[in-house]
């Protein structure tokens, strides 16, 4: 849990700061763009949901572990889109893509054994890059961290970001 309360963090904390530049990147865009860092946990799913289940049901081969790439998040981020009206998926699929591509950087810094991230730019290549290895999911400091970063950002954003703005 603490994994995918940093990433939504991550993501309003990146899209808030943004919004005190670009004016089109309004409180209810942020809000998208949050859900679309949660979109690389849906493997998570594997957890209530085996994916042998999954197999047996569709009668082929099924895994939940590309829904944590770049391609997952695509495929997954258009779905969701469709949601919205048309005059709106384009915009809705940005976010969610940019929030779950937030969510797959901040993975790309935890700690593998390997010392190699996930090939979480699949389909664009199976390249596994380099990690820097700064943390591990468990650790209880970067919730910490994300917390106290996200707190900072909402007060300045009270404080000093656009009043009153409504789309």
């Amino acid at each position: 849990m603490a994994d995918l309360l940093t990433h939504v963090l991550a993501a309003y904390v990146v899209l808030t700061v943004a919004s005190w530049r670009v004016e089109r990147i309004t409180p209810s865009w942020v809000a998208v763009g949050m859900c679309g860092g949660a979109i690389p946990d849906l493997v998570k799913v594997d957890l209530v949901l085996d994916s042998m289940t999954v197999e047996g049901a569709l009668g082929v081969p099924f895994t939940w572990s590309p829904v944590s790439t770049l391609g997952g998040v695509g495929l997954v981020a258009g779905a969701i889109a469709l949601a919205f009206g048309p005059r709106y998926r384009r915009r809705a699929f940005g976010f969610l893509v940019a929030g779950g591509s937030l969510s797959l950087v901040v993975d790309g810094l935890r700690v593998y054994a390997d010392g190699r991230a996930g090939p979480w730019l699949y389909p664009v290549t199976w390249w596994r890059p380099p990690t820097p290895s700064l943390y591990v999911t468990s650790d209880p400091r970067v919730l910490v961290v994300a917390v106290a970063v996200a707190a900072l950002v909402f007060a300045a954003d009270r404080r000093f970001g656009r009043r009153g703005t409504a789309e």
